[in-house]
């Protein structure tokens, strides 16, 4: 269904692949599988290589200038465009719209700030040990064109949706989750406005008869589908999916107690897994199945990740951190951590309720690095005296690692959750991770 709605799509049109990374590469070879347009244009503002040959190439920093001399544009995650779509003559669409478009009715999609990856994997492989025909893919790493050959009319599609798979995205899938909002990307988006309405495309297109399930007070404001509430803790009653008293999940007139020796730790993968068990008993799956994935589900890394004892601390490592909640999620997940090592990018967000926290927490230690640390240390001076002399500065992770080795008491735990992006230094926060991994193991010099 897939390549005949593309066919269909750019048959005598003019395709621009807007960015050509993995997904622009993945569609391209569907476009050059379908054929039957007009021209085929690529336009990134980096210098290529192994592009196709029948491509025209706009490579530099005007690249977006070509978009006008196309009629179709697929849009690659995070290029910020320099028009908006209503301001352009061709048509912006995107990987994901075309997909949606094909197999709304089999997916279901799992966006929010924090925790999509991990309910996105769990609850793909809840389903298959549960023998149930599922595929994965998205923006956890594997570009939606690439999934076409595994999907039958039987296979339920896990998709990690992106925020910037969403901004333009006109298609929703049948079965939604917005997990969580938190103040994430206004380098790109500008406003929590602007980024809470992008989000919420995960369900704005939806039709009646859809299923939404959402962890965010308030909404949904649009959109046809039944709408199930997901809360954490007994401050919503009335809600469909609640986590109740720590391991117990509320599911209808369903109640499970989560397994003791699951291997996702911290009150924020409970959640994740209360929105798992919910997703796979709409599909039929049996309660016992759901626990065994859930038993058996291998953690991602740089997720709240133990790396071991060295220098007799307890290190974990969650780079994936880059929001203030998050940082407060493990810390109160790990309440042996004596001291915390925050900071990275600094992207604009308020750090008041992070600053607020750490006010009150037990944590004795508290590194602040890189530039938001820099911002959080001379912020942290209208906090108090008692927050004040729990800090130090230091210009980069690795000071921030020998300093914790220095202070650190023996026994108890170093957490690295930067409540912050890494971009200002690293590529992602999987090279952040590895690097902070390094450090403390002794492995190499990272830099």
């Amino acid at each position: 269904m897939l390549l005949h709605i593309l066919k269909e799509m750019i048959a005598n049109q003019r395709v621009l692949l807007l960015g050509f990374g993995r997904e622009g590469r993945a569609l391209s070879r569907r476009i050059h599988q379908v054929g039957g347009y007009a021209a085929l244009g690529i336009a990134d503002a980096n210098a290529l290589k192994d592009t196709p040959a029948d491509a025209v190439l706009h490579i530099g920093s005007d690249y977006q200038n070509a978009m006008e001399a196309y009629d179709i544009v697929f849009k690659s995650p995070g290029i910020v465009l320099e028009r908006t779509p209503a301001e352009l003559s061709c048509r912006v669409t995107s990987l994901t719209e075309l997909f949606l478009s094909a197999y709304r009715d089999q997916c279901i999609g799992i966006t929010g700030t924090k925790g999509k990856s991990t309910t996105s994997s769990l609850l793909y492989h809840v389903l298959q040990t549960a023998g149930v025909p599922s595929v994965l893919g998205g923006n956890i790493g594997i570009p939606m064109a690439e999934l076409y050959e595994q999907i039958t009319p039987e296979t339920v599609i896990v998709l990690e949706i992106g925020v910037h798979q969403l901004e333009y995205n006109h298609q929703s899938p049948k079965t939604a989750v917005l997990l969580n909002l938190f103040e994430e990307h206004l380098d790109h988006y500008g406003t929590f406005a602007y980024y809470a309405y992008c989000k919420e495309n995960i369900y704005r297109n939806q039709h009646s008869g859809d299923t939404l399930i959402c962890g965010v007070k308030g909404l949904p404001e649009e959109g046809d589908a039944q709408s199930a509430v997901l809360s954490l803790g007994m401050d919503a009653p009335e809600a469909d999916i609640t986590l109740l008293y720590g391991n117990t999940i509320k599911f209808g007139d369903e109640t499970q107690l989560l397994p003791d020796d699951m291997p996702l730790t911290g009150v924020h993968n409970r959640y994740n897994c209360a929105v798992v068990y919910a997703l796979a008993r709409m599909l039929h799956v049996e309660k016992e199945a759901i626990l065994r994935g859930i038993v058996s589900y291998q953690p991602l890394p740089h997720r709240l990740s133990p790396i071991g004892t060295f220098d007799g601390i307890r290190w974990y490592d969650d780079s994936i951190s880059t929001a203030c909640e998050t940082c407060i999620q493990a810390l109160n997940s790990l309440p042996e951590t004596d001291t915390v090592l925050i900071g990275g990018m600094d992207r604009g967000i308020s750090y008041e309720p992070l600053l607020r926290y750490l006010c009150t927490a037990k944590v004795p230690h508290i590194i602040l690095m890189s530039d938001s640390g820099k911002r959080m240390y001379e912020e942290a001076e209208g906090y108090g005296h008692k927050l004040v002399s729990r800090i130090s500065y230091v210009p980069d992770l690795p000071s921030a690692v020998a300093l914790a080795k220095e202070i650190t008491e023996k026994g108890k735990i170093c957490l690295m959750s930067p409540a912050a992006a890494s971009y200002n230094v690293y590529r992602n926060f999987e090279e952040r991770g590895e690097c902070y991994r390094k450090l403390v193991t002794g492995e190499t010099d990272a830099e």
